[in-house]
């Protein structure tokens, strides 16, 4: 079966006075796929996944979701036609519990009390936190909350997971359940994701997308990006 596309970048900058954070980016991605984003300090990951979400307006190009140009549209309005950032949309409430967090975040596609709370249980589960369910989530460790903030993004049934460092203040068994996490969750949804840990990258991702300086340096599968000579000098090292 031919891929198809689902999300689409043509010629998206971003520049911030004299710096060119993104410089006139052509990014596609298929609907199904796990991509890793990956680069160095300020090659511009972030600001490139901003303009996609919407929190970030483009100096110029175009984003298309769904053969559809989003440029326009509001971070909120394209969270509706799908996409799910979890640095941006599933802001974690500290002052509430892990079950109320996921809750509020889940009433808008689920109806009836029971219902809900079902799906919450399902949801804190399938990120290994049905334990957590009455825990405030502001006194998490850090690597809990960043699993809370996913299962807020799954709790939107997204079309597009955007996920910005998922791993960072996982223990090494929080890392394998998040791997198998998301291959479970690539079933449903294209899997997008900002990631520094190589091992997770190389273990989860189809293919993989290297920036530098603002511009797409090399894209490929996981064995090209590793034996890419100018990869390795600008990011993996030798």
């Amino acid at each position: 079966m031919a891929a198809v596309t689902l999300l689409a970048t043509e010629g998206l900058s971003r520049h911030f006075g004299g710096v060119k954070a993104v410089d006139g980016v052509d990014f596609a991605l298929d609907r199904g796929e796990i991509r890793a984003i990956i680069g160095p300090n300020g090659a511009g990951k972030t600001t490139l996944v901003g303009m996609i979400c919407g929190r970030i307006d483009p100096s110029r190009g175009r984003v298309r979701f769904e053969d559809r140009d989003i440029t326009g549209l509001s971070a909120w309005a394209r969270v509706q036609r799908g996409i799910a950032y979890t640095f941006q949309i599933t802001s974690v409430f500290g002052g509430l519990t892990c079950f109320d967090n996921v809750a509020l975040a889940a009433q808008r596609r689920v109806h009836g009390h029971r219902a809900l709370d079902r799906e919450v249980a399902r949801l804190l589960g399938r990120v290994g936190l049905a334990d957590r369910a009455g825990v405030v989530a502001g006194v998490l460790p850090y690597g809990h909350q960043r699993l809370l903030e996913i299962a807020l993004g799954l709790a939107l049934k997204p079309k597009l997971l955007i996920l910005d460092e998922p791993t960072q203040g996982l223990s090494d068994a929080e890392i394998d359940h998040f791997c198998a996490l998301i291959r479970d969750v690539a079933a449903e949804a294209t899997v997008l994701l900002i990631e520094h840990n190589m091992a997770v990258v190389m273990e989860l991702a189809q293919r993989i997308t290297v920036m530098d300086n603002g511009r797409i340096l090399a894209e490929g599968a996981p064995e090209e990006i590793r034996a890419n000579p100018q990869v390795q000098e600008a990011y993996l090292g030798s």
